[in-house]
């Protein structure tokens, strides 16, 4: 009799540790969720992740909170998500560099395929190149091939801002002096925001950044964008010629963002967490939105999305080792 109701109690409890799962899953979220942008604010991955938290916080009935945790291109909030419990209630919303980072940093405190778990996909952006306008008038530089030629009379002279070291805009910028022939100087800053600051007020000529990011100045006059690095046009910069188009045959570099979450989430929050940002992703209101930004929401499952971060980790692992680029 002891040992029947030694199992049986056994039994029960094993049941009761399995409801606060899927009652978590059900129930998630029932207390306002961070949203952590590993850059300052005003880059293209903050403009995207606010945007998402609106929607998201509309659909959830809770708030969601964006903070910006900046940092050796992203790589200080990421030790710290992977550290995080995987309850779905810090998130982080980042570029490109997080499946570039692996190959640039050797120490990194987290394993980048086993400490995150991979959400969504957030949207695909293409890069622009823009100049500042008074060093492109002091130049009489009104095209790409007009830069080509003023960075081939200059060599070493023309410095390029970037977000960081290793990311999609650093890379657009060593691809164009690859296959232009070109030699420029590359100035790596803590994030897009204070490279566009930069840029803004002349103390660097040129920069590949996202159209997110400086779609308004392009329209306020502050910038001359010259190529998007996409094969096909912007919707939302239809005047301006890509690359190819303008010259460089077959270039082109696109960014994309992705939102994460800590390694090892119960795979039934996992399903509720993407089909919820799939949702949201294609809300009218994002449609919208990221079209104004020249930015395509992402359209992958979850597993689609892991088995590309996996392949994209890859790919540039090879491209940073075949280049030689590292931290300076």
């Amino acid at each position: 009799m002891n040992r029947w109701l030694h199992t049986a109690a056994s039994l029960c409890l094993g049941v009761l540790c399995l409801l606060p799962i899927s009652a978590r899953a059900q129930d998630f979220p029932d207390h306002p969720v961070r949203l952590v942008v590993p850059f300052p604010p005003g880059g293209t991955t903050d403009i995207l992740a606010r945007m998402l938290s609106n929607t998201l916080g509309t659909e959830w009935k809770q708030p969601v909170v964006v903070e910006n945790k900046p940092g050796a291109s992203g790589t200080i909030f990421s030790e710290q998500l992977a550290r995080t419990p995987a309850d779905g209630y810090t998130l982080m919303v980042t570029a490109t560099h997080h499946v570039i980072n692996p190959a640039l940093y050797k120490n990194l405190r987290y394993d980048s395929k086993k400490d995150f778990t991979p959400v969504a996909q957030v949207a695909a952006v293409p890069n622009v190149l823009v100049v500042n306008p008074d060093f492109a008038a002091r130049n009489h530089i009104g095209s790409v091939a007009d830069l080509i030629a003023y960075a081939k009379a200059n060599p070493g002279k023309v410095n390029f801002g970037s977000a960081g070291t290793g990311g999609a805009n650093h890379l657009s910028g060593e691809l164009f002096k690859t296959m232009t022939g070109v030699s420029m100087i590359h100035i790596p800053y803590k994030g897009a925001a204070p490279a566009l600051n930069d840029l803004l007020g002349g103390q660097i000529p040129i920069m590949f950044d996202s159209v997110p990011g400086v779609l308004q100045h392009i329209k306020a006059g502050k910038l001359r964008a010259l190529a998007v690095t996409s094969l096909t046009r912007s919707p939302a910069l239809p005047d301006v010629p890509t690359l190819d188009e303008a010259g460089v045959k077959g270039f082109e570099a696109t960014a994309w963002f992705g939102l994460y979450a800590p390694g090892r989430m119960d795979p039934k929050l996992l399903a509720k967490l993407s089909k919820d940002i799939q949702t949201a992703l294609r809300s009218p209101a994002i449609q919208e939105q990221f079209a104004q930004q020249g930015a395509v929401p992402g359209a992958m499952t979850q597993p689609e999305y892991a088995r590309f971060v996996d392949a994209e980790m890859d790919k540039w692992a090879k491209v940073i080792n075949d280049a030689h680029i590292t931290i300076q």
